[in-house]
């Protein structure tokens, strides 16, 4: 197994496989992150762009099956046609919060939306349309902030990695076109859009990104919970 991303749910999730007795043949880091594997003896390879390391992660593979979990890299061919089984872990629920997830977690509580959760799904050219394998949802609450709804979704993927790792790595599992009526995309003009929503009686609680806020500077910043 191939793991592509960085940050602590990416660890999560190599360190579940390892442990189930499945071999890591390859863990693809950003570019500067070589240390991010501490004390664990994997190897390790760091690369500005993953798509441009293809013909790597076909020598390295020993079971065609990836894994892009918390990637911000748009995964493109060489590597999409390489032969790979390839699978994403999104925090939201396809189609309806396809993009960012910070993007979207924000306007899903500005939505109204009493649903999100994390979907497990195959990766193809486009951005977050792939085929869905498995949704972990969850109700977001009237007093829910991004914070809770942020954490609630990283929960939700994690418990779809340890849930389907056997399945995947058995072929065992059946995955469903996305529909093409409910989708919708947060990308970087959805996060720019907020900056004209600080009216919306629940803009406060759609950018209090509490223990997030290092990691998403611009909602932190227009948050009036500081």
């Amino acid at each position: 197994m191939i793991f592509l991303g960085s940050g602590s749910l990416l660890w999560r999730a190599v360190d579940f496989a390892a442990a189930a007795g499945h071999l890591i043949d390859l863990v693809v880091l950003p570019a500067g992150q070589e240390s991010a594997a501490g004390q664990r003896e994997l190897p390790i390879l760091c690369v500005d762009d993953v798509n441009t390391a293809a013909a790597e992660l076909r020598v390295a593979s020993t079971d065609g099956i990836v894994f892009s979990i918390n990637n911000v890299t748009i995964l493109r061919d060489p590597l999409l046609d390489g032969g790979f089984r390839v699978y994403n872990i999104h925090n939201g629920l396809l189609p309806r919060h396809r993009g960012l997830p910070e993007a979207a977690i924000a306007h899903a509580i500005l939505n109204g939306d009493s649903t999100y959760g994390a979907t497990l799904h195959e990766i193809d050219a486009g951005i977050d349309t792939g085929a869905v394998i498995d949704v972990e949802a969850f109700d977001i609450g009237p007093g829910d902030t991004f914070q809770d709804v942020m954490i609630a979704g990283l929960r939700a993927c994690t418990q779809l990695f340890e849930r389907n790792l056997e399945d995947i790595a058995a072929q065992r599992v059946t995955a469903r076109p996305q529909s093409p009526d409910t989708g919708g995309y947060y990308g970087r003009r959805a996060l720019d859009a907020l900056r004209e929503m600080t009216d919306h009686p629940e803009f406060g609680r759609a950018t209090a990104v509490g223990v997030f806020a290092g990691y998403y500077p611009e909602l932190a910043a227009a948050s009036p919970r500081g």
